[in-house]
């Protein structure tokens, strides 16, 4: 019998909102990146819920950083990027 700590049938966290504070579901993923250290095909990640994705987008945007908003869903992660 498998204890707690080893059940490989348990489900995975769901994800959640990178808003500081906010436990909510994501429902969004905002691809990124900083041109003076990543390469132009990199992208980070933040996840956002419906409430911060418009505040995570525009934070993302005034820098020049925010490179696509796609529901959480239909995201598919390119090569070589990672979630922040």
């Amino acid at each position: 019998m498998n204890s707690p700590d080893t059940d490989t049938n348990a489900a995975a966290p769901a994800p959640t909102c990178s808003a500081k504070g906010c436990r909510d579901a994501a429902v969004w993923v905002l691809a990124w990146n900083n041109p003076t250290l990543h390469t132009p095909q990199r992208r980070k990640t933040w996840l956002a819920c419906e409430e911060h994705r418009e505040h995570l987008s525009q934070f993302l945007g005034v820098r020049g950083f925010l490179k696509d908003v796609v529901k959480l869903g239909e995201w598919v992660q390119p090569e070589g990027s990672e979630r922040s």
